[in-house]
């Protein structure tokens, strides 16, 4: 499972979350939340996904994943593929950044 993380005090609403479930190599399954889609579409082909583990209490913190996310042809599903850039890795810390200075900020 590839994977960039960030320690995330975990202190925002959970209600209208979507979830999204993973499968390790050994056929695990683990459901996550998604904090956050990315476009970014304009700049790299593709957009990102910030992801935790669902079920977490508020006050703990949470190791986010990030994915490139590809969606397929129907529009229904999709593959999470590793970021594979650091110019990319840069516009995800930047726009997770400023999504946590505006959470705490409200």
């Amino acid at each position: 499972m590839a994977e960039h993380t960030h320690d995330h005090n975990h202190d925002h609403d959970h209600e209208g979350h979507e979830h999204i479930t993973l499968v390790d190599n050994e056929g695990n399954e683990t459901l996550y939340e998604i904090l956050l889609t990315i476009d970014g579409q304009e700049e790299f082909g593709r957009n990102y996904v910030l992801l935790y583990p669902a079920g977490v209490p508020e006050d703990e913190d949470v190791e986010l994943l990030a994915y490139a996310y590809v969606e397929k042809e129907d529009g229904m599903e999709g593959d999470l593929e590793q970021i594979e850039t650091e110019k990319e890795w840069d516009m995800i810390e930047e726009v997770f950044n400023t999504f946590m200075a505006e959470e705490e900020a409200e």
